[in-house]
């Protein structure tokens, strides 16, 4: 036994992609042995795991599997030692029949990267069979008186064996009268003929009795014997002479049944029965040759009878007799070679070497997907195989060695948009006309964590009321990933950040399961207004992806406040002693209850009645200021001490209320506080006139003071900025405008019972400031009352200017600082 390897010197190329992407590499050299037929079962061919250049645990580890193309399993490889042995019997002359070549292609897969290496063992012959005739008697009827030299022609033996070991020569017995001649034919055949070397005597022998043997060229010399029995026969003068030896003729394989073959046509010199010739096959023809042609005894044309295949046999030798009827009768001989023409008529044939794997996602292209082949049964042009995948395909073939081709990815694959593909694959052959077939590959597409999970909404909007139960769930938030199974799962929770310096986990927490979202504690309104929450969906993929969204969480005031009286203040006590002359005419004002709501909106709305009176026809209280007047003239007939109890009520939903008990002693004598008190009160619209009209003047003056201001502060930056090409934006070139006027703005709401007057005023270098005062369409006089005054004296300005315009108002300011 011996191995050659075809380019001693392997290279591959190197394997560019991570090891677990299946790749594909070139080869530059193939693995070549020779063994000859016959090995014992476990013989050793080669060590092919040194030869392909593997380690020992890479053949286990990559799975290295054989898989031959003749289908039979003849080789397999031990797993232990890396060596190529024989697992069947191999006998050459049924694998190959009389090839002179014969090789066993081999294809080598590993995996983990897949690869393919193409082995060829190559079965060298051995003299195993000795040459063999068809048959062991021979027998021959020759007339007395033919010539010297004539030759008659033998079947052949046969020796399976091919080169030095096939059928090599043929030798006679001892006789005077015959000798053995070889006659080489077409396909390299021995046909052996007997020559008669001097005339035949029938009268002194009749009979001739030879051992005619066929001998190889093997060492040993192997042989095989006939016995050719010769009968001589009276004189008949002349032999059927064909006007060919050798008829040539060419027929499609797809000839139909009954097709011309050819007519052979010999001729005798004889007259009547010794004349007349009758066609026939030789005595040995073949019973296959007999199954697929016959021929016309009168006429010598040959038929198609049977089916011809060119892949099952390329040409026929056929040994055409023609005999006389004369006594003795003569017999001449021709040879008909028939060559069988290649028609298209297999269709090729795509065989998977090793199935498809599961391929990821995000697999760079040249992705070895899976290793297969082509083959047509046809030879020439009508074998020519080509592969074809439809058009705009991710995947694409890479032609390898032998009709051997990788299917390798060629585009970018998304599991979310098809998690299967089925690839048809199209091999078509180059015969007229062409011939097709299809196969379908199905490949999966594993999951690679390529998408981070998307909530149904970016931010969402909870309007929780308050004062509710700790533990309850405020909302539920949903998100979903694209991708699969680890890489779907999602967890939710909440992002760390800080409400009113406190921890937003200390408020809410989240199930990281659901995404619903829990509250910790109750909530009041008049603490916390409205706060964020970044909720975040965090895939189990490696790595993992996440995404947030944002929860708004608004409060909703609850009316869970009692109005809460200002004046009288509690210092004061509930009861408020007030003193007013008798002489006080009907709207004389006694005093006014102020209160708050801590509550918003219609819960804070308040509004003031008399519940208890010791007189209720001599007071009354203005619905929505609180303001306490005279309903009447005060009557000597009245009591001097009065007694009030004022109730306060919200607008809210159930009412919360407040009362507060105003204590009112009659007097006389006691001058009125305010001197113009009549006159003002007899013109009440004319005074909400001049209230407006002096609001809008004392705004407009602070807005052109603003307005100069600012002016003047653009002049001076523009001449800076001329001079030194620089703007004053710093503190040293500012210092003549460290108090800049601010600039003021009055919003008005009218809707609802209670009139709102919201005055703005700041600058840039300050926090801005908000004031807003309260006005009752049912007042008769706007009073306004300083709720929450600055620390702050930027305003003190437009107060004196509104005491000014309206000395008899009281105001009331709410400061708010606003970042």
């Amino acid at each position: 036994m011996t191995k050659t390897i075809g380019y001693r010197d392997w290279r591959w190329q190197s394997l560019w992609w991570h090891h677990f992407f299946l790749l594909w590499s070139t080869i530059h050299g193939q693995t070549r042995y020779s063994i000859p037929e016959e090995l014992k079962q476990g013989s050793v061919v080669g060590n092919l795991a040194k030869d392909l250049g593997l380690g020992l645990p890479e053949i286990f580890d990559r799975k290295l599997r054989v898989a031959s193309e003749a289908g039979e399993q003849y080789f397999s490889v031990d797993a232990g030692k890396g060596e190529l042995v024989v697992n069947d019997r191999i006998d050459r002359e049924a694998l190959c029949g009389q090839s002179a070549s014969c090789v066993l292609p081999l294809q080598v897969v590993i995996e983990d990267p897949l690869q393919l290496f193409r082995v060829e063992v190559e079965i060298q012959d051995i003299n195993d069979n000795a040459p063999k005739f068809p048959s062991n008697d021979i027998t021959l009827e020759v007339a007395e008186s033919t010539g010297l030299g004539v030759r008659f022609p033998l079947e052949s033996a046969i020796d399976p064996d091919v080169g030095s070991n096939s059928l090599k020569s043929y030798t006679l017995s001892k006789d005077e009268c015959f000798s053995i001649r070889v006659k080489d034919v077409a396909g390299g055949r021995k046909v052996p003929e007997l020559v008669l070397a001097k005339n035949l005597d029938r009268e002194k022998k009749a009979v001739h009795k030879l051992l005619l043997t066929a001998l190889d060229g093997g060492n040993p010399v192997r042989s095989g014997t006939a016995q050719l029995s010769i009968t001589v026969l009276d004189n008949n003068d002349n032999v059927p002479t064909f006007e060919k030896n050798l008829y040539k003729v060419s027929i499609s394989e797809n000839a139909a049944d009954g097709a011309l073959i050819v007519q052979t046509k010999a001729t005798d010199l004889d007259d009547g029965p010794n004349g007349e010739i009758e066609y026939s096959f030789g005595a040995h023809t073949s019973d296959t040759v007999l199954s697929v042609f016959s021929i016309d005894h009168i006429s010598g044309t040959i038929f198609l009878k049977g089916q011809l295949d060119f892949e099952t046999s390329t040409n026929y030798e056929l040994d055409i007799s023609a005999k006389d009827k004369g006594i003795p009768r003569m017999e001449g001989h021709c040879t008909v070679h028939v060559e069988v023409l290649d028609v298209n008529d297999n269709a090729p044939e795509i065989i998977l070497t090793s199935h498809p794997k599961p391929v990821r996602e995000d697999s760079p292209n040249g992705t070895v997907v899976a290793l297969l082949s082509a083959r047509d049964l046809d030879s020439g042009v009508n074998g020519k195989v080509t592969l074809k995948l439809p058009k705009k395909s991710l995947f694409a073939l890479k032609p390898s060695f032998s009709h051997n081709y990788a299917l390798v990815t060629s585009g970018a694959l998304d599991r979310e948009r098809f998690s299967e593909y089925s690839i048809e694959i199209t091999a078509t052959d180059s015969g007229s006309p062409p011939l097709s077939s299809k196969k379908i590959i199905p490949v999966s597409i594993t999951d690679v964590n390529d998408n981070p999970p998307i909530f149904t909404q970016p931010s969402y909007n909870v309007y929780l009321k308050e004062n509710g139960v700790p533990g309850s769930i405020l909302y539920s938030v949903s998100a979903s990933d694209l991708d699969f199974g680890e890489n779907a799962k999602i967890s939710y929770s909440i992002l760390d950040s800080k409400v009113q310096d406190v921890s937003v986990s200390s408020y809410v927490y989240i199930n990281s399961d659901n995404g619903s979202i829990y509250s910790m504690h109750s909530f009041d309104y008049e603490k916390l207004k409205v706060f964020q929450i970044q909720v975040q969906a965090k895939d189990q993929g490696s790595p993992s992806l996440s995404s947030n969204a944002t929860v708004h969480v608004f409060i909703l005031d609850q009316n869970d406040n009692a109005p809460a009286v200002i004046y009288p203040s509690s210092a004061m006590g509930s009861l408020s002693h007030q003193r007013m002359p008798r002489s006080a005419k009907a709207g004389h004002l006694v005093t006014k209850v102020t209160a708050v709501d801590a509550d918003s909106g219609h819960n804070a709305w308040i509004s003031y009645k008399v519940a208890e009176a010791t007189d209720a026809s001599l007071f009354t209280v203005n619905l929505y200021t609180g303001e306490v007047r005279t309903k009447r003239a005060v009557s000597e007939q009245d009591d001097s001490s009065q007694r009030l109890l004022i109730e306060i009520k919200d607008d809210g939903e159930p009412v919360q209320s407040a009362t507060v008990t105003v204590s009112i002693q009659l007097e006389d004598g006691l001058h009125e506080p305010i001197l113009d008190l009549r006159q003002k009160a007899a013109e009440p619209s004319k005074k909400t006139g001049r209230i407006t009209l002096y609001l809008i003047l004392s705004l407009a003056s602070v807005s052109v003071l603003s307005l100069v201001t600012f002016l003047i502060l653009a002049v001076k930056c523009m001449r800076n900025s001329r001079s030194s090409g620089t703007c004053c934006m710093r503190r040293s070139d500012c210092d003549d405008y460290k108090n800049p006027n601010r600039n003021l703005q009055i919003q008005l709401n009218t809707d609802g019972p209670i009139k709102y007057v919201e005055v703005l005023g700041g600058d840039m270098l300050s926090q801005s400031q908000s004031f807003r005062s309260c006005m009752s369409p049912m007042s008769e006089y706007s009073d306004f009352t300083l709720i929450k005054p600055s620390s702050t004296t930027d305003f003190k300005e437009v107060i004196s200017v509104l005491d000014a315009s309206l000395p008899d108002s009281t105001w009331t300011f709410e400061s708010q600082q606003v970042s």
